[in-house]
């Protein structure tokens, strides 16, 4: 008659994990009370709920023309300065850039109207003129990230004379050859009864979204590594610092996100060069500046093969296109960035600058 033989390392871990699992809340604080953020800014603009920051310098000689961040209307701003060692940011600031950025705020009920003209011609637009008159040029560098990116580079096809570089960060522009999951869904559903229902999108959609894309990965492994690794203050501090980024998900204007359901994903007019705002013809042909498109490989929240086709589109002689291994959020918020992706831009952008 067999023995029933038990496996020492795997009851082992199972009492780790479970001392783990009680000591946990006095280990680490709840996501909303940790801080995010390190880098000191001035308020320069405001416009009702739009937000433009400008850094404080960190060297005493800087890059003759500013830089504008436009961030993505997902999530907050904070991912670009979320850790003093991996904040993009700071990096720019020390490498001697004048950096601005755009906090789009969090819409209220007021503001499900406000699609892609309000974003594109009056905000950018008019943060763009703030700078412009504070710094005393007639044109800025544009760097946007993800959707940001997408609105920056739709600015700079209507406003070319006022853009000196595009910086376009994982951007969203062919929709038809985005592989992701939220872009299988967004292709697939009516976004004019969902906008007409519910207005704004909220934040527990976006959730939803989000959690579909690694559903293992994001709704248990995430927690499991965190309680394994409960006694290392540096990820635990990480961990936090992303839970709350994610969690502070502010609501997409309704029209906003119609059109772009609507015009990015459903019908790819931006690629194609058919996209309207504001009445006026978006072309990316306009795009006569100095091009610098930055991919992430393993991005699963917006595909290279979405990316990429902005380097083949503009008309600009002056291009480039860098693919990096990496994903969406490692490309701006880790070690690998500030070794490899910033220095680079930071090369690129100050022979332009």
């Amino acid at each position: 008659m067999s023995e029933n033989k038990f496996n020492p390392k795997i009851i082992g871990d199972f009492l780790n994990f479970s001392r783990n699992f009680t000591e946990a809340p006095m280990k680490a604080s709840v996501p909303h009370e940790v801080k995010l953020g390190s880098t000191q800014f001035d308020v320069a603009y405001k416009e009702d709920k739009m937000r433009l920051l400008h850094f404080k310098p960190l060297t005493s000689k800087q890059v003759r023309t500013p830089l504008l961040i436009s961030y993505a209307v997902v999530n907050r701003y904070h991912i670009f300065d979320i850790d003093p060692k991996k904040s993009w940011v700071k990096n720019l600031l020390e490498q001697g850039f004048d950096v601005y950025l755009i906090d789009w705020g969090t819409p209220s009920k007021i503001d499900k109207f406000l699609g892609f003209d309000e974003y594109v011609n009056r905000y950018l637009d008019n943060c763009v003129d703030f700078i412009c008159d504070e710094t005393n040029v007639d044109k800025v560098s544009i760097q946007g990230y993800c959707t940001g990116g997408t609105l920056a580079t739709v600015y700079s096809s209507l406003h070319p004379e006022r853009v000196k570089n595009l910086i376009a960060t994982a951007p969203v522009i062919d929709g038809w050859k985005d592989t992701t999951v939220v872009s299988n869904i967004a292709k697939y559903f009516d976004v004019d009864k969902l906008v007409d229902t519910v207005g704004n999108m909220p934040p527990e959609f976006i959730y939803f979204c989000f959690s579909i894309l690694k559903p293992f990965e994001q709704g248990v492994e995430k927690y499991i590594k965190f309680l394994n690794n409960i006694d290392n203050e540096k990820y635990v501090d990480s961990f936090l610092k992303i839970e709350k980024w994610l969690d502070e998900t502010p609501p997409i204007p309704g029209e906003l996100f119609r059109q772009w359901i609507k015009d990015i994903y459903q019908d790819n007019l931006l690629i194609q060069n058919k996209m309207y705002v504001g009445n006026k013809h978006v072309s990316l042909k306009n795009l006569n500046m100095p091009v610098f498109t930055q991919v992430a490989i393993g991005d699963h929240l917006v595909s290279p093969e979405c990316s990429m086709p902005l380097h083949y589109a503009v008309s600009s002689t002056d291009k480039t296109l860098k693919l990096y291994p990496t994903g969406h959020v490692g490309m701006i918020a880790s070690s690998f960035s500030q070794k490899t992706v910033l220095p680079e831009l930071g090369k690129w952008l100050k022979e332009r600058s």
